[in-house]
């Protein structure tokens, strides 16, 4: 063995000695809590997103609704089914005569 080769191993192994120590020091004895608390963060995370998802819907639709004009199913606010409008229907001509 080179003393180079002798140097790497050492460092390694002071590391590797560093990184048990901490882990021990954070975590203890009990080495399932670390899984159970990486879990839980990923849930929690995954709710935010959804959350954060679900509040974007809401305001596209919010937007589209009163700033756009437009109503449900991308329709002009006002339109009637069939494409008239009651100002230009025959029977409401007639009775403003």
């Amino acid at each position: 063995m080179t003393a180079h080769d002798y140097d790497t191993q050492l460092l390694e192994s002071v590391s590797v000695r560093r990184r048990r120590l901490r882990d021990a020091l954070l975590f203890g004895d009990r080495r399932q809590r670390r899984s159970v608390d990486e879990r839980l963060g990923k849930v929690v995370a995954g709710i935010v997103i959804a959350a954060v998802v679900c509040a974007g819907c809401v305001g596209w639709s919010f937007v589209a609704h009163r700033v756009m004009g437009e109503g449900p199913y991308g329709m002009p606010q006002g339109a009637v089914s069939g494409g008239t409008t009651p100002a230009s229907s025959p029977s409401v001509m007639t009775s403003a005569r």
